[in-house]
């Protein structure tokens, strides 16, 4: 796995330090304003850059370890105040980052290996999620910050909402909310360009319609790629755009590339595999689990986000390992069964990084077993899928040019 020789990714506090000059340089086309708080008091801001009343909101930050996002929303907004051309009758505004509370705890600004990575990892249960509580809570119960997303999606009436995702290991892919036509062959253009993998077959989302490779529409009710998650996405403040005849486009990028994920030919056995893979996530998890078990009577309270996050995790376990034993999708291939793979080897790994972070803090003796799965796991994913790191400017350019084509068709215009 190769080094990180770059300077990494800004703080919430250096993304708004470079988002209000950007404002005081160009103060007749750019502003910044707070658009809420989060749970803890911190500030949630919005850079605007232009005055039509057509609009693209482009989320960052949406999930705490996937930090991609803010370096592109200041390229974007820099490269769309330059360019007079990508604001001709549209105007953009950026969230910067919809989880502050999150991003402070997600604790790896410059990870050089997975196990670095991972050693400061923070990812919050489902329900304290700004765009995935409204699919697991009532109105009535969703986070500050989920309301001030909404809030915005109200105001702008964007025509088009990119958010900014990403995984730790992977190929790059994008998941539509209604298609966009021609999205798909740019999008191909720039990760070929770039040398970052297409996700041929996320697990994600299985049995999806494509418009092309690595380019997914949302199905309707009935089709979720696994039953047995506890979560909506046609619930989530994606679906909020189409009130207004918009549509969101959900842009993942990988920090580690793998070359296994595109592999397009049909798995030989993807039964036995999936089978296989199944098996492994319940050994792994119940690890985590045991050491859990143990050290919950001499943990400290309240339960704070990090135990919450790592039990939401190993929650999610046994309906998984159902799911993917009920039977493969049809015409399964590599791609497919190594994105399961790869799911099978985060989940637990994650829930182990978090439960980590809590005994080290409360001086408990599970921690070192955990940190020695966690160093074993992470060594085991990277060697698996060969993993090799992609540069940050790579990511950045690859999520703006693909936020940059979604904005452009469709509206129609083709590419910019």
């Amino acid at each position: 796995m190769g080094l990180l020789l770059e300077p990494g990714y800004p703080t919430v506090a250096e993304l708004e330090s470079r988002a209000r000059e950007l404002a005081v340089r160009r103060p007749h086309l750019c502003a910044l304003r707070r658009i809420g708080l989060s749970r803890a008091g911190r500030p949630l801001r919005l850079l605007s850059v232009g005055h039509a009343r057509r609009a693209v909101l482009v989320v960052a930050g949406a999930h705490a370890n996937e930090p991609t996002g803010g370096s592109t929303v200041l390229a974007l907004a820099e490269r769309v105040a330059r360019d007079r051309t990508l604001r001709a009758g549209v105007s953009w505004h950026f969230v910067l980052c919809a989880d502050p509370d999150g991003a402070s705890l997600h604790m790896a600004p410059a990870p050089r290996t997975l196990l670095d990575y991972h050693l400061g990892f923070f990812r919050p249960a489902a329900p304290e999620q700004p765009e995935w509580s409204p699919a697991v809570l009532p109105p009535d119960r969703l986070p500050p910050e989920t309301r001030a997303l909404l809030t915005v999606l109200d105001e702008l009436r964007p025509y088009l909402q990119v958010t900014l995702h990403g995984t730790d290991l992977g190929g790059s892919w994008v998941q539509l909310t209604k298609n966009v036509p021609g999205l798909a062959e740019p999008f191909a253009k720039s990760a070929a360009e770039l040398g970052i993998p297409v996700e041929t077959s996320a697990s994600d989302a299985a049995g999806w319609p494509a418009s092309g490779p690595g380019v997914f529409v949302m199905p309707g009710p009935g089709h979720a790629a696994f039953p047995s998650l506890p979560d909506d996405a046609r619930h989530s403040t994606w679906y909020h755009a189409h009130r207004y005849g918009g549509l969101t486009a959900i842009v993942e990028v990988p920090m580690w590339a793998s070359d296994l994920v595109d592999d397009t030919a049909p798995h030989p056995a993807p039964t036995a595999a999936l089978r296989q893979l199944s098996r492994r996530l319940l050994d792994d998890a119940g690890e985590v689990e045991r050491i859990l078990d143990e050290a919950l009577p001499r943990l400290p309270g309240p339960e704070g986000p990090l135990l919450r996050a790592a039990r939401w995790a190993l929650a999610l376990v046994p309906g998984l390992a159902r799911d993917w034993v009920a039977g493969p999708p049809p015409d399964v291939s590599r791609a497919y069964v190594g994105s399961v793979d790869a799911f099978g080897r985060r989940l637990p790994l994650r829930a182990a990084a978090m439960l980590r972070r809590v005994l080290v803090d409360a001086g408990d003796p599970g921690a070192p077993r955990l940190e020695q799965l966690i160093g074993e796991w992470s060594d085991s994913f990277a060697d698996r899928f060969r993993a090799r790191w992609v540069p940050v400017r790579d990511q950045v350019e690859h999520q703006m040019r693909t936020v940059l084509a979604a904005a452009s068709h469709a509206r129609g215009d083709g590419e910019p």
